[in-house]
């Protein structure tokens, strides 16, 4: 396979800095308040502030730390910061999010820009629509400022249209998947807010690992029309934010009923007049929360293929994998028994050493949605270049890791006894999830995202069909899509390594105000979110 290289193109009309926005308006760290703040004070227009953000897309998305996280700038984006401009001085904005430069994942179509999916093959179809996240942002006066890169097909990180993603904090490192894209552009500035999805964990992951926060909605609240499904009963949508607070205003305009995804008819009745409204300092106060401690083994390596004569050798390399292992859950287990600490400090009661309920099951996993949704979804597309998951494996051109597990799908369906069996294990683990908060009177539950630093990105990542590059070492995601249940990530400090770390919130159906309030209190007694030293401040102009 050709290793995908690709250059990113902002168009020369873009380039023009902004010569007021260094020195009337810090982007940096830069929230939807501050920034309207400064426009009401006439300290900062529309443009200063896309220009400002393109600047530092084009200082360090492809050069610099090179963090391979934007796949499209939009175009049209200084023209419409004008229009917005022009809306605000005639004293008519346009909505929430005036002049809210969004980061989009490029699994969330948009009529006006390729809409990719990380693949090469999709890499100049252009959809006939927007998606209905899209649509509401619009509405609401946002800019979708640029597509960010995403892992292919919604896995991990890497991408035969744009390469290996990068994590903004240490660009050797993982930025976690598939969102990748998403959680490190928002990490470096490059936006204000971001938009991810999340099947297994792909909001969350790259949230945590970036110092970002990042939201997994209750599958039926957020609108999927016009976004590739992965696994429909899991599938959603959330915000990828700086602050909490932003995060509960992006829920605000995306959130409710959409005719076109007819689940989010179960939404109605379960939205608040606004998430904000919960965003209190005192929010933990009384709060019991319980605390699950993951237990999981750190042996990670495959067993070679030889047999007994390498048997030795091979228990040796399995300890030492252990070993390492061992080493870098340490690095994060003291961030989390802070963090139990400081909830405590804020008035939380908490309910330690809680298991995840024991479920017999003969199968959990879910092989049997992705075909049938993805020709369905590629069959209201009658411009999309491939029309079917065979036809995409068939064309060559897929990352080899990712079509090697994409097989894995080909020719399941949900009619099978199997999945039956899977539908049945949620259900009755969702059961045994809500009696265990009911029995010990628990309001939520709390975890590390993940109980160690991302893995470095190993040499030839992009041409392996098997991977062993530690991706997932220590991943505790994987609860709330199993419910499709909401959970929130919040930064929970830096290892060692000065790399970030997520503490995850999960609740009840529809507690996606409790989870933020919780979460916006810890996050105002800790401070923990700080940008990466790789996308400094731009100078001056």
């Amino acid at each position: 396979m050709r290793t995908p290289f690709r250059s990113l193109v902002i168009p020369a009309a873009l380039l023009v800095p902004a010569a007021l926005s260094a020195q009337r308006f810090d982007v940096m760290e830069a929230t939807i308040p501050g920034v309207h703040a400064a426009m009401d004070a006439r300290r900062l227009t529309c443009r200063e502030l896309v220009q400002a953000y393109l600047d530092r897309i084009a200082a360090y998305d492809q050069r610099g730390p090179a963090l391979n996280s934007i796949q499209h700038v939009n175009a049209r984006a200084l023209a419409e910061a004008d229009s917005l401009d022009a809306a605000m001085r005639a004293r008519r904005p346009r909505g929430p999010l005036h002049c809210v430069p969004v980061l989009l994942k490029d699994q969330i179509e948009t009529k006006d820009m390729p809409t990719t999916y990380g693949s090469a093959l999709f890499k100049d179809f252009v959809p006939q629509r927007d998606a209905t996240a899209v649509q509401r942002l619009e509405a609401a006066g946002a800019i979708i400022l640029a597509k960010t890169t995403m892992g292919e097909f919604a896995s991990r990180y890497l991408s035969s249209a744009a390469g290996v993603i990068r994590n903004a904090y240490d660009p050797t490192r993982n930025p976690s998947g598939s969102s990748g894209g998403s959680g490190s552009a928002a990490a470096a500035n490059f936006g204000l807010v971001a938009l991810g999805e999340d099947t297994s964990g792909s909001i969350r992951g790259p949230a945590a690992v970036n110092a970002l926060v990042g939201l997994r909605p209750t599958v039926p609240l957020v609108s999927r029309f016009g976004m590739l499904p992965a696994n429909p009963t899991q599938d959603t949508m959330g915000p990828m934010t700086r602050t909490v607070a932003d995060a509960a205003r992006v829920l605000d305009v995306i959130a409710g009923y959409d005719p076109n995804d007819p689940i989010t008819a179960h939404s109605v009745g379960h939205v608040p007049r606004s998430y904000v409204d919960a965003l209190k300092p005192t929010a933990l106060k009384g709060a019991r929360i319980g605390v699950l401690r993951f237990k999981r083994d750190t042996v990670t390596a495959r067993a070679p293929r030889d047999s007994a004569a390498r048997a030795d050798t091979a228990a040796a390399r399995r300890d030492s994998v252990a070993r390492f292992n061992a080493g870098e859950f340490a690095k994060v287990a003291p961030l989390f028994e802070r963090a139990l600490a400081d909830l405590v400090a804020q008035g939380a009661v908490l309910v330690d050493s809680l298991q995840v309920p024991t479920v017999p099951s003969r199968r959990v996993g879910n092989d049997f949605e992705t075909e049938e949704a993805t020709d369905k979804y590629l069959a209201e597309h009658p411009n999309a270049p491939y029309k079917s998951l065979k036809e995409i494996l068939l064309a060559g051109g897929v990352t080899p890791s990712r079509a090697r597990s994409l097989i894995e799908y080909v020719g399941r369906t949900t009619s099978e006894a199997e999945y039956g069996a899977v539908m049945q294990y949620r259900e009755a683990l969702r059961t045994a999830v809500l009696k265990m908060m009911a029995d010990h009177k628990l309001d939520a539950i709390v975890y590390a995202t993940y109980d160690a630093p991302p893995s470095t990105i190993p040499e030839g990542v992009l041409t392996q069909q098997r991977l062993n590059d530690g991706y997932g070492r220590g991943d505790n995601r994987g609860l709330s899509p199993t419910l499709a249940w909401p959970a929130v990530t919040v930064p929970m400090g830096f290892s060692p390594d000065g790399l970030p770390a997520g503490l995850e919130l999960l609740g009840r159906p529809w507690s996606e105000a409790q989870l933020l309030g919780y979460a916006y209190a810890y996050e105002q007694a800790t401070k923990h979110r700080r940008p990466p030293t790789t996308t400094p401040a731009l100078a001056a102009r």
